[in-house]
């Protein structure tokens, strides 16, 4: 499977309109170039999961949206991994967790 770099790009700068930012403003917050940030949305430069982490950072959303255009459902992807390593837990460690949980609940 190979990587769609424009595909990237392209959501990149949807995002980034949508939270009206400009160009300018995302070199900045990353200590890049106008330019290379121009070069990223067009697909023209392969753009590094460190950066490409950091865009997402700046832009308030989750990497994967930037790589697959899926927005995540937080609150149904946390209950699907927390059921996950619940199911794989002991009756002691779900003892543990729910003394946890409680203890959570109160601070």
């Amino acid at each position: 499977m190979s990587v769609d770099y424009r595909a990237i790009g392209k959501r990149i700068k949807q995002r980034r309109k949508d939270l009206e930012k400009t160009q300018d403003y995302l070199a900045e917050s990353l200590s890049v170039s106008v330019g290379y940030i121009s070069q990223i949305e067009r697909g023209i430069t392969k753009v590094s999961l460190d950066t490409l982490s950091e865009i997402a950072t700046h832009l308030n959303c989750d990497i994967s949206e930037l790589i697959t255009g899926a927005v995540p459902s937080h609150q149904d992807y946390l209950n699907e991994e927390f059921a996950q390593i619940y199911d794989r837990m002991d009756t002691h460690q779900k003892n543990i967790l729910l003394e946890i949980a409680h203890v959570i609940l109160h601070y």
